[in-house]
């Protein structure tokens, strides 16, 4: 008797590995940045734009570079040259301190980030099936993370040695992404999917809002609503920081988040799998919102690392799941365009959710700012809890 393939392909360790390493000199960085950024004389309202504009970037990067990978059938092309942006990026963040310059390195970061993960992304949809879909993307997210763990592990551990030296951190992250790039050739493309034929033209991608079907509006439609709620996480870290006055402690409790998270994605995937992706993710959201509600009214660092590890959860029930639903709503040769699509329009959401959050930090102070995040949140949760979606088909 013959076995079946395998749930765990090659292709998906590779992606996982790659993401890891990517992962590994994004996260060493992350906690750091919206300190390193105020040292600089960035105010909170100008990172919160800063954050914006980046995924701004991102955002119309996704759609664009997606559908390009589904009109040329290939995906490895995009994700080689989208990690190797993202790496060489790192080190440009502290040659100067000009604002234009520091706008301009976090840009071709999120550039990278666009380039890739649609095509990525189709990647593992290729690799997985639609029974088994949530646990290969939820597997790739367990992995990234642990390259979220380690990088900032790696920050702690150098900023005890060298407390304050931040700009040296930027050029040991090369390392890792550089690592990240190299794994990428050890993979091969396989057999190339059926290419599109698709209208020209950056924005032809939102097109595909109307080819994409009901079902995939609908829920698109409730996950955007949802990403005006979801600001940068540098907003959490900031918080954390006022909170326990600690750089230490600050990221101790982010790398306690990941741990959370790289831990619980494998099994919620496997529970989206069997119980369904639409009951996860509403469980999800609901997380999310304890999880700033409880950042309003917290004011202890025990609370601090409590909401941390409970946001992992979040994290774990939504991010992947997320995908993997959408990719089984389309053909797998419109897999990167769809996910394209949706990112695209959730990082330009994020980019209003950010500016709007920095405002209103600056403004009114970070207790409105969590509590406006927990109702646009509400708001998106029962729109897909009232919305029925048909069953799955393999069309795949």
């Amino acid at each position: 008797m013959s076995k079946g393939p395998k749930l765990i392909s090659k292709t998906v360790w590779i992606l996982s590995l790659v993401s890891l390493f990517a992962d590994f000199a994004s996260e060493m960085l992350y906690p750091v940045v919206p300190v390193y950024l105020k040292d600089i004389g960035f105010s909170v309202a100008l990172i919160g734009i800063l954050e914006g504009v980046a995924e701004f970037v991102v955002g119309l990067s996704k759609g664009y570079f997606g559908k390009r990978s589904d009109m040329s059938g290939s995906r490895l092309p995009f994700v080689k040259l989208g990690y190797f942006l993202s790496a060489i990026s790192k080190p440009m963040m502290a040659i100067f301190t000009f604002p234009i310059w520091i706008f301009g390195a976090r840009t071709i970061d999120r550039l990278g980030k666009g380039i890739r993960t649609a095509a990525r992304d189709a990647l593992l949809t290729g690799a997985s099936t639609t029974a088994t879909r949530a646990r290969v993307f939820n597997f790739h997210r367990s992995w990234d993370t642990v390259g979220a763990i380690l990088g900032p592990v790696t920050a702690l551990t150098y900023l005890l040695f060298f407390p304050g030296q931040y700009k040296s951190m930027f050029f040991l992250a090369l390392l890792p992404g550089l690592v990240s790039v190299a794994l990428i050739f050890t993979l091969q493309e396989g057999k190339a999917t059926p290419a599109i034929n698709s209208k020209p033209g950056f924005f032809g991608y939102f097109s595909f809002w109307i080819e994409g079907g009901n079902d995939f509006r609908s829920l698109v439609t409730g996950l955007l609503l949802f990403a005006l709620a979801n600001s940068s996480d540098a907003f959490l870290l900031l918080k954390a920081k006022s909170i326990t006055g600690s750089d230490t402690l600050t990221i101790a409790a982010y790398i306690f988040y990941n741990i959370v998270y790289a831990a619980s994605a494998y099994p919620l995937g496997m529970l989206a799998d069997r119980w369904g992706y639409k009951k996860t993710l509403l469980s999800g959201i609901t997380v999310f919102i304890v999880v700033y509600l409880g950042f309003a009214v917290n004011k202890s660092d025990t609370g601090v690392f409590l909401l941390f590890g409970i946001y992992g959860i979040y994290a774990a029930a939504t991010e992947g799941i997320i995908k993997a639903w959408i990719s089984n709503l389309v053909p797998l040769n419109k897999t990167a365009t769809a996910i394209g699509f949706y990112t695209s329009c959730q990082s330009i959401c994020t980019l209003l959710a950010s500016t709007i959050a920095g405002i209103i930090w600056s403004g009114a102070g970070p207790v409105y700012t969590f509590l406006l995040a927990a109702a646009l949140a509400l708001a998106a949760l029962l729109r897909i809890a009232f919305t029925r979606f048909r069953p799955f088909m393999d069309n795949h």
